[in-house]
């Protein structure tokens, strides 16, 4: 009775929308599922005043003037300015691709299916792109006003005599993290839950035209988490790679030294990467995995209707809200802030209680919604395999990345012999990595597969993402911390209070590394699931599937090689605008004076002779010899090459299965699909570990203080090295490797999306496919023209004689 009773036709849902404020008969049904999006709606409500109560918090806390520091609240200021700059450079093209690609949608399936259903699901892909990007848009807002906020923290308020504490740092570090979390399952969850409730009311052609509308959501918001972590990533890696090698090796000074040009873009990069891109792309990962275990429960062989598991799909997401919001509040820490020198299996489990406590509410609440909806337990088994393997993924995220443990100290060792052998050190370490994230994504799969089939793997990936409020929360904490850190150095806090950033940004690494293991397996079997629920929608491919076939085996080929391409295309991004940047930092260095004709290298090194005499930290320069350089150059810089790159790889992603799908087929899609899910799985984790390992081998350094020894010391040759094993895995972890999770996922989507246009398709229908083709040669001729394909070097006029961009040591005659 209650699965026949909490779901109804069109017309009957319109009725019940009308009377979810009044109707007694639906709120006594609540306890049996009362409606597939009563309790989604109710959860992203809740989701809405949650983070109201988190805003009312932040309004609290004190800024940068009110403890008597207003140059961290004018830096703060600088990141914001910048990173709203960069969000609006980036939209503005996007609204161009948006729109151009749901007018294609509209064309295509209005040609060839029905004008409403081309409307329907253009718009849905117009919606959800709308979402993604209002979820990244959000999280930067907030991030950029918590970070002075977390820095004022750190630093306490001497006029009322109190001192800043590792506890208060983390509280406002950790709240700013959590409105992006909860901003991203409100918006994701209320955004999906209302477009398949408006496709319901409007679509009469069942429920199969409905769900391949609302795949159209997932599309839109595939596409913005794409673009928005390619262009993020570019756009902080260049400038991060360009202050380290110029600031840190050339000229010798701290990651965040006011004096650096690139600094400021830096931050802003941290902002627009590491929080509206990840936001993004677990908004995309979120709804995806709920789209596709909905897509696949009317093919299910559990003896449960299917819009019952269609329920349960979205209730899990609601379930996880409330249980996230329950961790939110388990968050805390008694730890001193002792800089680098502290323990990070400590400090983790500051935040590790927080998302353990909402596991074993979720856990708890959804095994009672299992009984009360009369779902098999061997569903609710998926759900605890997915819960407990993104756990463990992170967990071994964790031993492969934090310097707690033998794989980083191992790659710190091999300084002691040069850049070279730490870069060979932590390939291998990246390498081995993948070894115990895919055995435990296979164990997944089988089992998950043997209890709930093909619905099994879907549900457990809605699982694994359920509790994303406070996940996303813990990463997103880490970016905040680090600008705090920044913010800290910028402004000349004293040494305790960087060292309290300092503890708040080692536990910020370790989040990011296992954040992206845990996006990267939830990315892993969200595709899967999509996979499936395209071959289910391709009725002539039975028979078709043999990984012998050779259609399928020379798809399975291709999609290997795409996530390489990919993954390569994003890299030489990076190496092009860190090139400018370089070239930038050097000519100020060489260039930029004060009114008293002093130049920003010379201030450097007059500030790197008082810190031998007296101490680092303890004299600053006075008005007329301090130099201040022009961020505003740097930001430039990056804006621009940013959202110039993110093109080619963006545009790929979509045109892939576009041409493989109408010239090839769809079989040799499928293999595509196939071979990039494996390949991307592989690539992705080995980058982002390795990356991880590296940044935290040179962050060991710091806490061993081989930063601090003498420049001619192996010591210090020790730490060097490892910064520069550091800046080759920045485009690693931070740029190639994430975006990867998003392309297996997108062409997941784009192929469940246009899944119908092939249902029919046979081989004299091959010059369909000459369209995407097309597109994709022109696309390419233009951007090898404008010199975005290219293998130009930015520094050609280096190589040419010049010393234009010459390092600071060169340029004054002693190299």
């Amino acid at each position: 009775a209650v699965r026949s009773s909490i779901f109804a036709t069109p017309n009957e849902t319109c009725c019940l929308v009308a009377d979810f404020t009044s109707s007694t008969p639906l709120r006594e049904s609540m306890g049996s599922a009362g409606g597939i999006v009563f309790y989604p709606l109710v959860a992203a409500a809740l989701a809405g005043l949650f983070i109201a109560f988190l805003y009312k918090n932040i309004f609290t806390f004190k800024t940068g003037s009110d403890i008597g520091q207003p140059l961290i609240d004018e830096l703060s200021a600088q990141v914001k300015k910048g990173a709203i700059r960069f969000l609006k450079t980036e939209y503005y093209y996007l609204c161009y691709f948006v729109v151009g690609l749901a007018v294609t949608l509209f064309i295509l399936f209005a040609v060839t299916e029905s004008p409403g259903q081309g409307f329907a699901i253009s718009l849905s892909f117009i919606f959800g792109a709308s979402l993604s990007a209002g979820a990244g848009w959000w999280g930067m807002m907030v991030a950029t006003d918590g970070n002075a906020k977390t820095t004022a923290a750190c630093a306490g308020d001497k006029s009322i005599n109190m001192q800043g504490s590792l506890n208060s740092g983390l509280n406002v570090a950790f709240t700013t993290g959590a409105v992006m979390g909860f901003a991203v399952v409100g918006l994701g969850l209320a955004g999906l839950s209302l477009c398949y409730l408006v496709l319901d009311m409007v679509i009469t052609d069942g429920d199969a035209v409905v769900f391949q509308c609302l795949a159209g959501f997932g599309f839109g918001a595939s596409s913005i988490a794409l673009f928005a972590r390619v262009a993020g990533g570019i756009y902080t890696k260049a400038a991060d790679v360009g202050a380290d090698l110029v600031g840190k090796v050339e000229a010798g000074i701290d990651e965040d030294d006011p004096h650096n040009p690139a600094v400021i873009a830096d931050n802003v990069g941290d902002n627009v990467g590491d929080v509206a891109g990840m936001g993004a792309d677990l908004f995309e990962s979120y709804v995806g995995s709920i789209i596709a275990a909905a897509t696949l429960a009317g093919s299910s062989e559990l003896d449960v209707p299917g819009m019952t598991l269609v329920a349960y799909a979205f209730l899990l997401p609601a379930i996880g809200i409330v249980s996230s919001i329950i961790g939110y509040f388990a968050v805390n820490t008694k730890e001193k802030g002792q800089g680098w020198n502290v323990e990070l299996g400590k400090l983790m489990w500051a935040l590790e209680k927080g998302m353990y406590l909402a596991g074993v509410v979720f856990l708890i609440l959804t095994l009672v919604a299992t009984f009360v909806m009369s779902i098999p337990m061997e569903v609710f088994g998926c759900v605890v395999i997915g819960l407990l393997a993104g756990m463990v993924i992170g967990k071994f995220t964790e031993y492969f990345t934090s310097f707690d443990f033998g794989p980083v100290i191992s790659i710190k060792d091999r300084g002691m012999t040069g850049p070279a052998t730490v870069v060979i050190q932590g390939l291998g370490v990246g390498m081995i990595s993948t070894v115990p994230p895919v055995l435990v994504l296979a164990v997944t799969i089988l089992a998950t597969s043997q209890l709930g089939g093909a619905y099994g793997v879907a549900i457990s990936a809605v699982g694994m993402l359920s509790t994303l409020g406070i996940t996303l929360a813990t990463d997103a904490y880490g970016p905040v911390a680090d600008n705090a850190g920044g913010l800290a150095e910028m402004a000349f806090c004293p040494k305790e209070v960087r060292a309290i950033t300092d503890s708040l940004d080692a536990l910020g690494n370790t989040t990011a590394a296992t954040g992206k293991g845990f996006a990267i397996g939830s990315a892993v079997l969200t595709a899967l699931s999509l996979l499936s629920a395209f071959k289910e929608k391709i009725p002539n491919l039975e028979g078709k599937t043999d990984v012998g076939d050779a259609l399928v085996l020379a798809g399975v080929l291709v999609g290997a090689m795409l996530p390489y391409l990919f993954a390569a295309l994003t890299m030489i991004s990076v190496g092009k605008a860190a090139a400018e940047i370089i070239t930038e930092v050097r000519r100020q260095f060489r260039e930029e004076t004060n009114s008293a004709g002093v130049t920003l290298g010379e201030c450097i090194k007059m500030y790197t002779q008082k810190y031998e005499e007296l101490g680092e930290g303890m004299w600053k320069a006075s008005e007329a010899e301090e130099v201040k350089p022009d961020s505003e150059k740097c930001v430039e810089i990056s804006t621009k090459q940013s959202v110039r790159e993110m093109v080619a790889p963006g545009t790929y992603a979509v045109l892939a299965p576009l041409i493989a799908g109408f010239l090839v087929g769809p079989a040799f899609l499928l293999g595509l699909l196939a071979g990039a899910i494996a390949s991307g799985c592989m690539l992705a984790i080995m980058m982002a570990n390795a990356g991880g390992a590296w940044d935290n081998s040179k962050k060991l350094c710091e806490k061993l203080g081989l930063k601090k020894m003498p420049e001619d010391s192996p010591e210090k040759a020790q730490q060097k090295a490892c910064v520069v094993g550091d800046t080759v895995g920045d485009p690693f972890k931070d740029t190639s490797g994430p975006a990867l999770n998003i392309l297996i996922k997108l062409m997941s989507m784009v192929s469940l999306t246009i899944a119908p246009l092939l249902k029919e398709w046979t081989e004299s229908m091959w010059y369909f496919g000459l369209i995407p083709l097309a597109v994709f040669l022109i696309l390419t001729g233009v951007l090898v023209y404008v010199d975005i394909l290219s293998w130009k070097d930015p520094l050609g006029d280096m190589v040419g004689g010049t010393k234009k961009g010459a390092p600071l040591a060169s340029q004054d005659g002693k190299d």
